[in-house]
């Protein structure tokens, strides 16, 4: 898993419009059902960053992280 997130986190970096755009998708599917699908789908298709169907761990992790900085920024208003 760190090297999955190791690799994750240098995408990130090298093309910062990943954490805008994952963002702007998690917002759009925030609170549909089967929200985590139709977020990773999204996120596969319009960047850099693939998730496939079968989850890894870091997979997880990214979309559980996602959920929580939208309820981190619900929280500020």
């Amino acid at each position: 898993m760190i090297e999955e997130l190791r690799v994750f986190i240098k995408k990130v970096m090298s093309e910062p419009t990943i954490a805008v755009k994952s963002m702007e998708i998690a917002r759009k599917y925030k609170g549909e059902p089967n929200a985590d699908e139709l977020i990773a789908r999204e996120i596969s298709a319009n960047t850099t960053i693939r998730i496939p169907e079968t989850w890894s761990e870091a997979d997880k992790m990214f979309l559980e992280i996602l959920h929580e900085v939208l309820d981190d920024e619900e929280a500020l208003y």
